[in-house]
This record gives structure tokens, sequence and C-alpha cells, in this order.
């Protein structure tokens, strides 16, 4: 199926999706389906669809469990066709954390700092590549991975480059090994929140392996520095994992806005956060409980969300553009002007990847 009615029927996966998982508590998660039951149909279409954008979005796991505990009590058919599709992602995620800890472990044993970034903020989702974080030398990781995992260096693009990240394929692992050194943001930008980040660390617990993560507030600012000013679009799983965050009271605003601040981004940080405080309202009643000064720095908020291709959008005239600008206004401002002349590139490789996409259908070598 392709074309508008596929994107229409994606669409309404998403919605079903965001029902089941934003539901306010006490609610029946059977009851936000509930009218429409042909599309838990195996086969139907409806039901691999959902699979397929749940996968798509990082929340296969979650989404899959609600449902086996609940609306499929009583069909066996629906029942199984929901386990073999958990069991299968299940099986990817158990192989990729295997990788992921002797990964860790080894840059630990040869006394170099890493964490994972990004890949397990959706446990027990897990993202489509597996991401760190070092602060130590190229020559240093390039050598760990090749002697000690054989692993191969993909080719890099434009923004790989100035973003001082390089992706390692290891054998019998599908996922690529994305490592970050030294930098973080699409242009490697910034250095602010990159100083700080392993000493904010702390530790996770993920299918039996203990991983050094970000703090909350340094995993906020990343999740912003992604969907705000990077890719311009949400995935489910970012909105789910900010609510639990918040709904958990394990963010402090204050820190956060400190941390931002520094790095240039508040505003674009207190926009995501007032995003997915709208978004979740609009599904369960009532947002985030945030904080004033975090509503009235955000530029704007979940009403100028639109969905496409699989994800929720963040138009990008004017509003992230004009983030964007901040961004780049205060870090020359501020006299940084080696990670200025990175951030002033952003606007060029946008428009050879848009120009790429276009005439070849893809932008690889660009970001």
């Amino acid at each position: 199926m392709t074309g508008p009615i596929a994107e229409s029927a994606m669409h309404e996966s998403l919605i079903r999706l965001s029902r089941l998982l934003l539901q306010s508590r006490g609610t029946q998660p059977h009851a936000a389906l509930a009218g429409d039951p042909d599309w838990l149909e195996p086969g139907s279409g409806e039901f691999e669809d959902l699979v397929k954008l749940a996968q798509l979005n990082h929340v296969v796991v979650r989404s899959l469990e609600v449902l086996l505990n609940s609306t499929w009590e009583q069909d066996c058919a629906q029942a199984d066709a929901a386990q073999r599709a958990l069991a299968a992602e299940r099986a990817r995620t158990a192989t990729a954390l295997g990788f992921l800890h002797r990964v860790c472990s080894t840059f630990q044993e040869c006394g170099l700092n890493v964490i994972v970034i990004k890949s397990l903020d959706h446990w027990p989702d897990l993202g489509s590549d597996l991401d760190l974080y070092t602060d130590a030398r190229v020559d240093d990781v390039s050598r760990l991975m090749m002697e000690r995992f054989s692993a191969r260096i993909a080719a890099r693009s434009w923004g790989d480059r100035l973003a001082q990240k390089w992706n390692f394929y290891l054998p019998g692992l599908p996922e690529a090994i994305e490592v970050h050194i030294g930098r973080l943001g699409q242009t490697g930008e910034q250095d602010a929140i990159a100083r700080g980040l392993v000493k904010r660390a702390c530790t996770v617990q993920a299918g039996g392996y203990a991983f050094p993560v970000p703090s909350t507030a340094d995993r906020i600012m990343i999740s912003t520095l992604q969907r705000i000013y990077r890719h311009f679009y949400f995935r489910l799983c970012d909105i789910v994992d900010t609510a639990a965050l918040a709904d958990a009271r394990a963010l402090d605003y204050d820190t956060l806005r400190g941390l931002a601040t520094t790095a240039g981004i508040w505003e674009g940080v207190a926009t995501y956060l007032e995003i997915v405080s709208d978004y979740v309202r609009s599904y369960r009643g009532f947002g985030l409980v945030l904080p004033h000064f975090v509503t009235t720095a955000a530029r704007f908020g979940g009403d100028e969300l639109f969905y496409a291709r699989g994800f929720l959008r963040v138009p990008v005239m004017p509003h992230s553009a004009y983030l964007y600008g901040a961004q780049l206004a205060g870090t020359l401002g501020r006299r940084e002007l080696k990670n200025g002349a990175r951030l002033s590139l952003l606007p060029w490789l946008a428009t050879a990847a848009a120009v790429k996409q276009k005439f070849t259908g893809n932008d690889k070598g660009i970001w």
C-alpha cells in the first residue's frame, strides 16, 4: 500500500499508539480502541501498520506489552501475532545489549571514559543504532574498536566529520555503533554540554547489565538538539520518555535551565518541553507540570506539530529557523568563534542534503 491511503493509515496507527501509551491513569488500555476492533485482526493490515510504526518510533515493546496485558486476554490468534513480534524485538534487543556492554566494558578496561547516549532512553525499547559518547582521543577509539572487535569504520558524511562522530560495524551486530568523540550537536558545536557529560553521568540497569548514561538534564538537552535543532521531528518515544521523567519528578528544571543557558539552547529546551506537554495533554487531559519560567521561554508548542511520513513534524520556517538563529547569535556573542563557524554551516548542509535527496532519492554523504 503506497501513497495518500498508506500515509493516512499510518497516521491513524500513530493516533492509536498515542492513545495506548499516553492515556490517563486508571483508564483501561483497550478503552482507547473501543468501537474499532477490526484493526486488531492479524493480517488485516492495520495491525501490521501499527507494529511497523511502533518500531519506527521506538515504542514497539511498550505498545505490545500494553496490548498483551489487556486487549488480547481472550483472543489466542491476536495474542500469538503480538507475541511473535514482541519476541523478535526482544531477541534483537538482547543481542544489541550484549555487544553494547562488551564495548563499554572494554573502554573502561582501557581507561577510556564512555557513556551510552540516546539508545537507552527508551528502555525497554531500544533505538535503531547504538550511540556512545567519549572524551577519548580518536586514534585510541579507532584502535580499540578495530583491534578488540574487528570493527569496520563506515564511510563518513560531511555532517559526521563536523560532528566528530564515527560509525563502527561489528561482526554479528546488525546495528551500527555510533561514537561521538568530544563534541555534540549536528555540526559539533556543542562542546559546552560535552565537557560535563561524563562528570554528570549516572548508571542504569537494562537487560541485566549496568550502563553509564547521561543525567536527566543532559538527556533532555541531547533530545532537544536532535529534535528541535537537527531532525525537526519527534518520535513518539521522545514524548513518552520525557513524560515519564516529568511524571516521576526526575527533572530538576532549575539545573536544566542553567545548563541549557550555558549551551545557548534554553529556548529550544523550553520549546521541546512545551511541545511534549501539549501533546500529552491532548491524549490524557493534562500535560506536564512545568514551571512558569519554562512555559514563558518556549517559542511555540504542540499545536504546531503535524504528521508526515511516520513522525510528528516541527515546522522549520519560521519556528526552528528562529531557534537556530538565536543559537548562532548566542554562540558568536560568547565569542565561541570556532563553534559559531561550525554552526553557520548547518543551512548549507541542509540545502545540499535537500538537493541530493531530490535528485538521487537519498542524502547519503551529506548528513
